[in-house]
């Protein structure tokens, strides 16, 4: 997500997402044409909240990337094992000494409004993100040139080997290319423009965002005729408007419901392991958080397994090292357990008797209040008391970015790489 002050991990979990579909057939014609020629039809969807706005290289917002992932195209994309694979370029070469990756694009690819996709369109931005400091400029902070020797070649040269760059430019949609006349003219906050399957045509706020298949999709036009994007944050009422009829398809589902979704024979329920994974930040900037031994107390005193069972009820895992078991990478990592005899003894040390904490939830994730009243719960014992603020979504991003919390609890989404967010998170001097 966005910029916080430096941070300590205190919790961290695996989750299973889960998505609901109604299970019926959507008429997409005979298969001889595609999209709205074909007579198909628009899939109604429900998420679970509003984007904060649609420019792909600034938003940090889950929900802004569940319709952008539509709308916009990368350098390169994950396939379903999580490997790189061509996209807007078709192929790339790297140099004896690693340090030049040249990449070859796609010819005949257009924007939505029709304009030529060129290699000019990559250089613009990816230095837009690089010269503006956006979020996401910390995974180019080993490039020194990014160069158009044509318009379908990008050459980028590196100050050192970046076995990850292919994760780094393509692990998800942050990284989109953006056009150029959208981003200046204002509008690519609310009416993207990207090369993507699908455009937006409508975007009415706080009710639904509307897409449309692009007949000229470089991977073939999609078989929908287009997707519209409802924002429901009621889990009940987006089960209701799904089995309705209203909507076809959503993943604003209870945890406690899974098991009981499951043996709906009305639904068809998908359950699929995730590499994202919550966490909690200790804002290093205020008192008495700057002693590394008060934020070990907080990890002692948190009672991980209870936050499990009452936000995922089995669908997520306790998980300190924040990297998957599926992960070739991953390694045993457990060194907090629930000891509030050891969490005292670290404040006592600390010079910590008493203290208030400021945690920032949001509604929009309940997951996150639930977990913050446990927590308060788990740190009365230790005399620190805290004060829960649930403000909404985009404040919730907001007061990250401003580090004005003492403690908050924030997702991280789309991990290829273990460096994509250890480097980020935990590397001196980093971005977060």
């Amino acid at each position: 997500m966005r910029r916080v002050a430096p941070l300590t991990a205190a919790l961290a979990g695996l989750a299973l997402l889960a998505a609901c579909s109604t299970g019926d057939p959507v008429d997409i014609g005979d298969g001889t044409d595609t999209g709205a020629d074909a007579g198909g039809q628009t899939l109604n969807v429900a998420i679970g909240g509003e984007p904060d706005q649609l420019d792909p290289n600034k938003t940090s917002s889950y929900f802004s990337f569940q319709v952008l992932e539509n709308v916009y195209d990368t350098l390169v994309e994950t396939d379903a094992n999580l490997e790189m694979q061509p996209a807007l370029a078709e192929s790339w070469d790297i140099s004896e000494d690693q340090l030049t990756w040249t990449f070859h694009l796609r010819e005949g690819v257009t924007f939505h409004d029709g304009s030529e996709f060129t290699s000019e369109d990559v250089v613009y931005s990816y230095n837009r993100i690089i010269d503006e400091e956006l979020s996401n400029a910390w995974k180019f902070t080993s490039i020194e040139n990014i160069e158009a020797p044509d318009d379908l070649t990008v050459e980028i040269t590196l100050a050192q080997p970046t076995p990850n760059l292919l994760s780094n430019l393509g692990g998800f949609k942050g990284m989109a290319i953006v056009e150029q006349a959208n981003v200046e003219s204002g509008d690519i906050t609310t009416a993207p423009i990207g090369t993507g399957p699908f455009s937006v045509t409508e975007y009415v706020s706080g009710d639904h965002i509307s897409l449309e298949a692009n007949p000229d999709y470089w991977g073939g036009a999609p078989e929908l005729a287009g997707v519209q994007f409802e924002f429901i944050s009621e889990a009940s009422t987006a089960l209701a408007s799904l089995r309705a009829g209203e909507i076809q398809w959503t993943d604003v589902i209870p945890p406690q419901q899974v098991e009981e979704l499951e043996g709906d024979d009305s639904l068809e329920l998908g359950v699929t392991p995730s590499t994202d994974y919550w966490y909690l930040a200790l804002n290093e900037n205020n008192a008495p958080w700057d002693d590394v031994r008060a934020r070990q107390a907080i990890a002692y005193a948190i009672d991980r397994d209870a936050i499990l069972q009452a936000v995922s009820y089995g669908t997520a895992a306790a998980n300190q090292l924040a990297i998957p078991e599926q992960s070739i990478w991953y390694t045993e990592y457990s060194t907090y357990d629930t000891d509030l005899d050891k969490a005292q003894e670290l404040l006592d040390e600390a010079g910590v008797d008493s203290a208030t904490i400021d945690f920032v939830a949001t509604t929009e994730y309940p997951e996150t209040v639930t977990a913050a009243q446990i927590i308060a719960a788990n740190l009365e014992p230790l005399g620190i008391t805290v004060e829960i603020r649930q403000p909404d979504f985009s404040t919730w991003l907001d007061e990250q970015n401003s580090g004005n919390f003492d403690l908050l609890m924030m997702g991280w989404l789309g991990n290829i790489d273990p460096d994509d967010f250890y480097y980020n998170q935990h590397h001196t001097g980093g971005p977060w």
